[in-house]
């Protein structure tokens, strides 16, 4: 058996359901600590919803013939010390965690329980996203065989609070390693970015999400006496109009326009015969880099002003955009892909947010790379055993290249 799936099916069989890690980050630990690492559980959040983190760290050096001229003082002192310098880091960032199954009965086999049909490797969790996390370790394991000492740092960033709030999951580590002063250079997330082959497209950067909650204040009464009350749906609708139709920006050429939509809009007793005293308008801005929450908020309720609108309105950033533009990174993981699969793959930031809006503050390129992504959070997930072993090899490309660089 591959390697590569062996592991997998391990990750797959354990119920790592948000924010129980069940175990599967034992397991890459156990992985990693006899090549090198240095591996650190952290772990966070309330006592009825406790999350599980994976710090593990490969040092890697450099000659010190090849440092920078500018390093400070303290740096090349620890040079001349050691006889090298500090050697660029890659952190692979994954998630243990996986959505609920769901009805049982609907699988054609248990979600905890890998199964192989026609080609097929099925079970909760092997697109989104234990398949790449195996992929991430076994082309670590080769390329450490390999190089057993190059100049790449390389790291993992695991955690088992993506599918769920994500308070205490990635965001408590990026902001512990920017305490301690780590530095971070690359960053690949393992997120099912394919969409009909293997390495077809990556993403180089997400939206931010902004929502609000927005209340309209109107005046209860008789509907038969609608001169003695307010209705708050009536007096929002000509503002509901006008946002829908705003342009927010014209997006860029790696993001397309800024998008606002209405999720839930509620108001009313439920009778027929009563005008309601308020209106609760539930919203969300999927923005580009041609925005920001501050812009967004200010023409938001510049047009809630123009109505004469009374109003109460809570905000909620979920995350910013970012962006990671053609260089270093994205050369190698484009060329990882092309040697392997032949594709010349498509950049995009389409989809929905991940942990790369956490990794993204503290590191200058972060991109997004996994497998098929079809099933995704769907009854019966799956993903080509085929695709598994290629997976890893792109990972371990890539992972030359940056230390060739």
């Amino acid at each position: 058996m591959s390697r590569t799936l062996h592991l997998a099916e391990q990750l797959i069989s354990r119920p790592s359901v948000t924010p129980d890690d069940a175990g599967c980050q034992a397991i890459l630990a156990a992985r990693l600590a006899p090549l090198g690492f240095s591996c650190e559980t952290i772990v966070s959040g309330p006592e009825h919803f406790r999350v599980t983190n994976l710090w593990a760290k490969f040092e890697g050096f450099r000659p010190a013939a090849q440092s920078g001229k500018a390093q400070g003082a303290i740096e090349s002192i620890a040079t001349q010390a050691s006889g090298r310098s500090r050697a660029k880091t890659l952190v692979f960032v994954g998630h243990t965690d996986v959505v609920p199954t769901g009805p049982l009965e609907q699988w054609h086999s248990h979600p905890f329980t890998p199964s192989h049909r026609n080609g097929m490797l099925y079970g909760r969790g092997t697109a989104d996203m234990k398949t790449s996390i195996a992929a991430m370790v076994v082309a670590v394991e080769e390329f450490l065989a390999a190089q057993p000492q190059p100049e790449l740092s390389i790291a993992f960033l695991i955690t088992s609070d993506e599918e769920g709030p994500a308070l205490d999951g990635t965001v408590v580590v990026c902001e512990q390693l920017k305490a301690r002063g780590e530095v971070l250079d690359y960053c690949i997330v393992g997120e099912p970015t394919s969409v009909d082959q293997l390495g077809d497209m990556i993403k180089n950067g997400r939206r931010g999400t902004l929502s609000g909650k927005l209340t309209i204040k109107g005046v209860q009464g008789h509907i038969a006496y609608p001169h003695l009350a307010k209705n708050p749906i009536h007096l929002f609708a000509p503002a509901l109009a006008e946002l829908v139709a705003t342009q927010w920006d014209q997006g860029n050429e790696f993001f397309p326009a800024t998008s606002w939509q209405v999720s839930n809009l509620n108001g009313g007793t439920g009778a027929t015969n009563v005008i309601p005293g308020e209106l609760v308008v539930d919203f969300n801005f999927r923005f580009c880099t041609e925005s920001t929450p501050e812009s967004l908020q200010q023409r938001l309720q510049a047009v809630l002003s123009k109505h004469q609108l009374e109003y109460d309105l809570k905000w909620t950033l979920g995350g910013l955009p970012f962006l990671t533009t053609p260089g270093t990174l994205v050369d190698a993981v484009r060329g990882a892909i092309q040697a392997e699969t032949g594709l010349n793959t498509e950049l995009s930031t389409t989809g929905g947010t991940s942990d790369g809006r956490f990794i993204a503050k503290i590191c200058p390129q972060v991109i997004e790379f996994g497998p098929i992504n079809a099933s995704i959070h769907k009854i019966n997930e799956s993903v080509p055993v085929a695709s598994l072993d290629p997976l890893k090899n792109i990972y371990k490309g890539v992972l030359e290249r940056l230390a060739a660089a």
